[in-house]
């Protein structure tokens, strides 16, 4: 952070002098070319495993399109905080941060925290060129973590998940699935108090994607089950918007 510092006056509140600094865009091209790589690897990789476990070409491509249709509906949420962050950090420290294993909430809360400490607050009448910098590096450093703690403990559980398979495959089978169920219930169970409209959303959510499924069942389309989370989402996103402006 030293670099856009120096070119401009840590006391100003002109925070885009240095929020848009060329060095900020190279680092979120550098985190963009890094990910562009890693989907080449990893396309790379399962074609190459495919036939070891007779998966045919075929169900690769379709777990592709599943997976890329999939995305769609969450990568929603992420537009949305993104442009929500644009106003306190620029355009590229929000690539970058979109662009990383993490969570919004917890580094902007990082941020929050860090901008605090120095008297001021994000987006405040206070918030200079010095608290911008500082904020921004509370957030890089939370976001930095989890991508080292992915790193660090994922051949970790990998070496654990063979042993695990090895002993009882079918607890191997059945945690994964009870991971995530859980993950998520606990995601889901934490809006429903919040109020009546974000009760009103899980349950239309829930209602939508149940419906999306059944539908896909009955006449047989497949590729209605792989756009049911987008369909869901979209869905979720508009009733929210009308009831919280209606």
């Amino acid at each position: 952070m030293n670099v856009p510092l120096a070119a401009g006056n840590p006391g100003s509140t002109d925070i885009w002098a240095i929020a848009n600094s060329p060095i900020l865009w190279f680092c979120a091209l550098g985190v963009f070319a890094v990910i562009f790589v890693q989907t080449f690897l990893y396309v790379r990789a399962t074609r190459a495993a495919a036939p070891h476990v007779d998966m045919p070409m075929r169900e690769v491509k379709e777990s592709f399109r599943a997976g890329a249709v999939a995305s769609i509906g969450p990568s929603l949420s992420v537009v949305l905080v993104a442009i929500a962050l644009l106003a306190l950090f620029g355009t590229p420290a929000v690539l970058v941060r979109i662009g990383l294993i993490g969570s919004a909430s917890t580094e902007t809360a990082s941020a929050n925290l860090a901008a605090q400490s120095m008297g001021s607050t994000l987006g405040g009448d206070d918030y200079t060129q010095q608290v911008f910098a500082v904020a921004f590096m509370a957030m890089s450093l939370s976001g930095g973590m989890w991508m080292l703690c992915t790193l660090l403990l994922t051949p970790i559980l990998k070496r654990g998940g063979k042993t695990l398979a090895k002993r009882n495959p079918a607890a191997m089978a059945l945690i994964p699935t009870a991971a995530l169920l859980g993950a998520f219930s606990m995601l889901t169970i934490a809006e429903i108090p919040k109020s009546n409209i974000h009760m009103m959303l899980v349950l239309i959510s829930a209602s939508s994607m149940a419906f999306f499924l059944f539908l896909a069942k009955v006449l047989h389309a497949r590729w209605l089950k792989e756009w049911a989370l987008g369909f869901a989402i979209i869905i979720s996103i508009t009733a929210g918007y009308l009831m919280h402006t209606a």
